[in-house]
């Protein structure tokens, strides 16, 4: 037979130590029957649904509400996409130089209009205003960054600017 006194053991000792743990395990178990019970609460309250649906009508819904979502999500992704094809071909880069083209007392009132596309594409627009003659209207071609004809130093600025911006 085994006896805790042949160890050195006091068996009061052995017995204190017994009940602590038969009251720490019986407060775990107590926590533990809580808890069970506080999830059954939740349980049975999303199986029955806030108006008595069942769960297999609730996720049909849902599953049907994200099915609507992911076609709206295409309609967007393809605007989204023929938008951002369209802007390569706007005119995004722009430049102006105001100039008095010649030189006479009435102010700065000629200009340079350079306006490129993402690649450079674009035009120059140069409008020479004159006191005596009148105006003056002449439009060049750009094509990736590039004019094929010569350009007065009004026009060489506004087309550098445009290209840096």
């Amino acid at each position: 037979m085994f006896r805790f006194s042949d160890y050195g053991i006091e068996s009061d000792i052995v017995i204190l130590a017994m009940i602590a743990v038969f009251t720490v395990l019986l407060i775990l178990l107590i926590v533990a029957f809580v808890k069970i019970g506080k999830m059954k609460k939740a349980y049975v309250a999303f199986m029955e649904g806030e108006d008595g649906k069942s769960l297999e009508e609730t996720f049909h819904k849902k599953f049907e509400n994200m099915d609507s979502i992911n076609e709206e999500l295409k309609k967007i992704q393809n605007h989204l996409e023929l938008v951002d094809e369209n802007l390569l071909q706007t005119y995004q880069k722009v430049s102006i130089v105001k100039y008095d083209a010649f030189k006479e007392i009435g102010g700065t009132l000629s200009f340079v209009l350079v306006m490129l596309t993402k690649d450079n594409d674009g035009f120059i627009l140069n409008s020479m205003h004159s006191n005596s003659e009148g105006c003056y209207t002449y439009i060049k071609e750009v094509k990736s960054g590039e004019v094929f004809v010569a350009l007065s130093e009004e026009e060489r600025q506004a087309l550098e600017e445009a290209k840096e911006s």
